[in-house]
């Protein structure tokens, strides 16, 4: 398999804070927001990881950022689309949320993704900005456009949320000390997005002289290096035959939202996004770029920070000259399906797959 320095970033003490049961039920969705955005609570683990930061919101919409870090390079060094979900991911739920009584929890069911242009390495900040569509008494919609700092679109998306019956309790008065401004604990080492990435990305003439199939068998069995983003949360392939591919990712608690005890949701559609790309990869010749187009991901249950691996399978729908088509099934470590996507790409021979130099040099 494909080796990564140790320690592992994903197994590190994790750092980050959760919303208080006691603040859930006393506070409107929209509160809960504007209490983060004040201060009164530490973003979730997955801030500290990738660096993805809630800004602002307001009834009907929220705003989201996250720096493109050389973390988030895929092989081909760009951020991948499915990379875009870990962004995409936060102003969709939480523009649903803005709307949201009191102890109203609520699950993710759906996001689509439309891929418009890669991210390329020292393009900054990406920002999320969603917009309500609709908010019932059980299912909310939103949609959410990923811009660069030049305002280049980079990405939509959209999601259906589905609010869950209200939490009764009988006291809602506790409050664990949120209407004061914590201070920031002082952390030993930077946070892992700001630290210096590991791994490399692969240099152009690797791409010109193999297949998309024998990179990412060079990739399984270490002949080839792992990318930044696998050193960052350690996703992995672990098979790949023409046609398939499977994935590995550990739910690292430092891939969680501010719902304590669940994986978030854009780590599962990066998982699942991963697989369709590998997926497209395998039936690929040397010197033959792939650019996504869309991606689909249904949210089946739950998965728990556990530390196991979620196991992504990709297989090939259709390949015709032009496009190709996939879909993925994502697994627990007890092999209950908790998510299921279909994507598309393009397939476009004789566009550079990788905007790598030849000379590129690992990283320490």
């Amino acid at each position: 398999m494909t080796s990564l320095s140790l320690p592992h970033v994903w197994e590190e003490p994790v750092r980050g804070g959760y919303t208080s049961p006691a603040d859930f039920v006393r506070m409107t969705g929209l509160e809960l927001l504007d209490a983060l955005a004040a201060g009164k609570r530490l973003p979730p683990p997955i801030h500290y990881l990738t660096g993805l930061t809630f800004d602002r919101a307001e009834y009907g919409s929220a705003v989201f950022s996250m720096p493109v870090t050389d973390w988030l390079l895929a092989p081909q060094g760009v951020v991948s689309g499915s990379a875009l979900c870990l962004l995409a991911d936060g102003p969709l739920g939480c523009t649903v949320q803005t709307t949201l009584p009191r102890a109203t929890p609520y699950t993710t069911a759906e996001m689509s993704m439309n891929f418009l242009r890669p991210a390329l390495p020292g393009a900054g900040t990406l920002t999320g900005t969603g917009t309500l569509i609709h908010s019932g008494r059980t299912i909310g919609l939103a949609d959410v456009r990923i811009t660069d700092d030049q305002e280049n679109l980079i990405a939509t998306a959209a999601t259906r949320c589905v609010a869950l019956p209200v939490i009764e309790t009988a006291d809602t008065s506790e409050s664990d000390g949120t209407d004061a401004r914590l201070s920031e604990p002082h952390w030993e080492t930077p946070h892992p997005f700001q630290r210096p990435a590991a791994g490399a990305v692969l240099p152009r003439e690797v791409w010109q002289t193999q297949t998309g199939l024998d990179i990412l068998r060079g990739c399984i069995t270490g002949e080839l290096p792992a990318p930044p983003i696998a050193h960052l949360c350690g996703i992995q392939p672990r098979e790949a035959d023409e046609g398939r591919t499977v994935w590995t990712l550990p739910t690292s608690e430092w891939l969680c939202s501010p719902v304590q005890g669940r994986l978030y949701g854009g780590a599962i559609a990066y998982i699942a996004g991963t697989a369709l790309d590998g997926t497209y990869q395998t039936v690929v010749p040397a010197d033959t770029a792939i650019a996504p187009v869309d991606l689909k991901v249904y949210f089946l249950r739950p998965v728990a920070p556990d530390g196991r691996d979620l196991t992504a399978t990709g297989t090939l729908v259709n390949r015709s000259r032009t496009v190709a088509v996939a879909t993925s099934q994502v697994h627990d470590a007890d092999g209950k399906l908790v998510a299921v996507a279909i994507g598309s790409a393009l397939i476009l021979p004789g566009r550079p797959p990788s905007v790598a130099s030849p000379d590129v040099a690992l990283t320490q």
